[in-house]
């Protein structure tokens, strides 16, 4: 079982006592405002997604590193922050990186914090090569986050995703193994 640890948050892979905190999470409206298409309506939904979790962390091949994240203090759920393998190549990983937090946490530093101690786990301990992430435009908490962890922004797709019944602008930006060894070696890039 995977388990980091920030200055105030515990993340860990999710274990099967968890299934109900997952479907809260996953379900919440306002939470999943930007992530409609991974969002849980059912019960039913969710055992099986959560079945999927919890198998693919057995797999030979594990693609799923999203963490369950808790604060150290009071053990409550703050959200969900990782990365999907999307490849595997002879050089390293290739991924999607993510997080989706309650609104009430927002605001806080704590995505970063969290998001910091994700990229450190996937360059330094689990063969990552390249992190790709984005958000759109509006989602300008999410983009900052990515800028305060060093991520750099590689393109601006305009009117490119449908949502909330209107186009919208996505931003996208990536780390690679080389950048986050120079950035966290002080090293400019």
């Amino acid at each position: 079982m995977l388990y980091l640890e920030t200055p105030r948050f515990i993340l860990r892979d999710y274990v099967p006592s968890d299934e109900e905190a997952y479907f809260h999470l996953k379900s919440d409206p306002k939470t999943m405002y930007y992530l409609p298409d991974i969002r849980l309506f059912t019960r039913e939904e969710a055992r099986q997604d959560f079945g999927a979790v919890l198998a693919d962390l057995l797999a030979p091949q594990r693609k799923f590193y999203f963490f369950h994240m808790e604060e150290k203090s009071t053990r409550e759920q703050v959200g969900s922050i990782g990365y999907t393998v999307t490849h595997f190549t002879p050089v390293g990983k290739l991924v999607g990186a993510g997080y989706f937090i309650y609104p009430k946490f927002w605001g806080r530093g704590y995505t970063t914090e969290a998001f910091r101690k994700v990229l450190e786990f996937a360059f330094t301990q689990n063969d990552v090569y390249r992190l790709s992430t984005g958000c759109l435009a509006e989602n300008v908490g999410s983009e900052r986050v990515m800028q305060k962890c060093g991520l750099i922004k590689e393109a601006t797709h305009l009117d490119s995703e449908w949502h909330d019944g209107k186009l919208k602008t996505r931003l996208e930006y990536r780390m690679l193994k080389s950048e986050w060894n120079a950035l966290s070696s002080g090293k400019s890039l």
